[in-house]
């Protein structure tokens, strides 16, 4: 009898569990068609491409070719056009400069339904903090980026630089071409390790790569995530298994940067998480081989012993110590680490230790990616404009002369290397697209507007390769960047680090690597086309190519380094 009343209760649960269900599923749908409702109705008056009645535009972003794809709508709708990725996720896709500066000479936050997604990686870090929030944190970090603090780095660049050159000599003696992005890729992370915590000249360890790795995998998963509308819900999300290989992803970038703070998606809570296990028993890590870490063979994904990092604890208990204190004082340059843990506002309140990971981790990630966009794309200009190559090459010997490593004053020298780095900047943008979500109502020039909650896409990529701001815009024109042409230009034009109160903080960091490296590539080798394999230009949050960048170098021992 006991066992029929209990089977029949059991019944009674699970029927109740179906219905509440069934209504918050039912709840959730008319919550995302009056959404849809109202930002189908904010962009009635911008006409665009058609859409498919399930995917949106999300097919044609898919694509191989998509980058260029949305340059032709920008030919053919000119200022804007509507962007559905999905039936319930619309954007305006912006790329004229009048329309940018009415979004972004204001400070609307960041789109929540895209960098959201960033919160299980990197937590709420300057990317995706606003309001007061975001207000504080910026003026805390401020002062980590002041170019007292940057000139010591400029040794950093130097020494990671030739340490990644001298691999290069060993390479070009094959004499065939090689993909310089993973490279590249080694030796910005490098020298943001040496940045970020005063790592020594020891060079990537394993743990290291395996970050890199990390990070190519999850940037990779971002972006599937952001274009496949049936991953948009968190809930559905961790239950596919391209959810659970984002998080086995994001728990091998904590247990590099110190995986004692990652939150759980499925309980909110701070606090150390282990890898979940794949099927047959063994870290599922290892049994998740993108793309990208297959080219990069076997060896690449075989992991260091789990276990969270402690730099940021040993540190903070180092600080507590006044010898401590007076050493880290008087080292050389005081590293990003050092400068979070001193940061206080005016009441002396610091970063919270979710808080130092937040930043930590978004620094990690944003200082080492976009940087190794930034060097790969420029060094496959200088390979497909040999003319311009040979003339900063010619600058950049004057400026450093006899010597092995250039210092802090060589830096506004590269006058020419500089135009060709912005040029090679606007045609490949580290990061082709960013969204924001609208506080409040905006009226463009043209005498359009939006309403409040109404989402932006602001696509750097068809922004510089506007004709009508950008005459051939095609053509790498390193002059478009004298100061004469600059003067002329609208100063939301260019915007390869974003702008307004929102631009990037590191931009100035970027610039400063990104002069040293390709000045000392430019230097110790002669880049040339592979025929054979040209890159293929993939968005994977940052700019990438599917098949990667293969050059041929010449070495010239114009500086050799050693």
């Amino acid at each position: 009898m006991l066992s029929v009343l209990l089977s029949l209760n059991l019944s009674h649960l699970g029927l109740w569990a179906s219905g509440l269900i069934l209504v918050l599923g039912f709840l959730k749908l008319i919550h995302l068609l009056l959404r849809r409702q109202m930002l189908a109705r904010a962009m009635d008056s911008f006409p665009g491409p058609p859409t498919h009645w399930l995917f949106g535009h999300a097919l044609e972003i898919q694509k191989t070719g998509s980058l260029d794809k949305v340059v032709s709508w920008a030919h053919q709708f000119p200022y804007a056009h509507p962007l559905w990725l999905g039936q319930f996720l619309g954007f305006l896709n912006i790329y004229e400069p009048d329309y940018v500066k009415a979004v972004y000479s204001r400070g609307d936050p960041k789109a929540a339904d895209v960098y959201d997604f960033f919160l299980q990686w990197i937590g709420k870090g300057l990317l995706v903090l606003h309001g007061p929030k975001w207000y504080e944190h910026r003026k805390l970090l401020t002062p980590g980026f002041h170019y007292d603090v940057l000139k010591p780095y400029v040794a950093v660049f130097n020494n990671s630089t030739h340490a990644m050159l001298d691999k290069w000599e060993e390479k070009a003696r094959e004499d065939k071409s090689f993909d310089i992005f993973c490279d590249v890729g080694h030796m910005a992370l490098d020298s943001l390790m040496k940045c970020t915590f005063g790592k020594g000249n020891s060079g990537l360890s394993h743990r290291d790569n395996s970050y890199y790795l990390a990070v190519s995998d999850l940037t990779l998963l971002m972006q599937q995530r952001i274009e496949s509308f049936q991953y948009h819900n968190d809930f559905i999300y961790w239950l596919t298994p391209h959810g659970r290989r984002f998080l086995r992803a994001c728990q091998e970038a904590h247990d590099h940067t110190g995986g004692h703070f990652p939150q759980d998606p499925t309980t909110g809570s701070q606090g150390s998480s282990l890898a979940p296990l794949g099927p047959s028993g063994t870290s599922a890590i290892a049994e998740f081989q993108p793309p990208f870490r297959q080219r990069m063979g076997p060896q690449a994904v075989t992991l260091s012993a789990p276990g969270p990092d402690q730099v940021i604890k040993e540190r903070k208990a180092a600080l507590q110590d006044e010898k401590e204190q007076e050493k880290i004082q008087n080292q050389r340059h005081l590293d990003f680490l050092d400068i979070l843990l001193g940061a206080r506002d005016e009441s002396g309140i610091k970063l919270s230790d979710a808080e130092l990971r937040a930043e930590v981790d978004t620094f990690m990630f944003e200082g080492h990616d976009t940087t190794t966009s930034g060097i790969s794309w420029f060094l496959y200009c200088m390979a497909l404009y040999p003319e311009h190559q040979s003339r900063c090459r010619e600058e950049v010997c004057e400026i450093l002369g006899d010597r092995d490593s250039f210092q802090w004053d060589d830096l506004g020298k590269m006058t020419y290397l500089t135009m060709c780095i912005k040029e090679s900047l606007r045609l490949y943008p580290p990061v082709p697209q960013v969204y924001r979500q609208l506080s409040k109502p905006v009226n463009f020039v043209d005498g359009r507007s939006l309403p409040a909650g109404s989402l932006i896409s602001l696509h750097i990529y068809a922004l510089h390769r506007n004709s009508s701001v950008w005459p051939d815009s095609e053509v790498f024109d390193p002059l478009r960047f004298t100061p004469e042409n600059v003067a002329t230009r609208h100063p939301f034009a260019f915007m390869p680090f974003s702008a307004g109160p929102r631009n990037c903080i590191g931009q100035q960091f970027a610039m400063n690597e990104m002069k040293v490296v390709t000045a000392l590539c430019l230097l110790r080798f002669e880049f040339a086309l592979d025929p054979l394999q040209p890159p293929i230009k993939m968005p994977q949050l940052i700019l990438r190519s599917k098949n990667g960048i293969h050059l041929r170098l010449k070495p010239l021992h114009l500086g050799s380094g050693k």
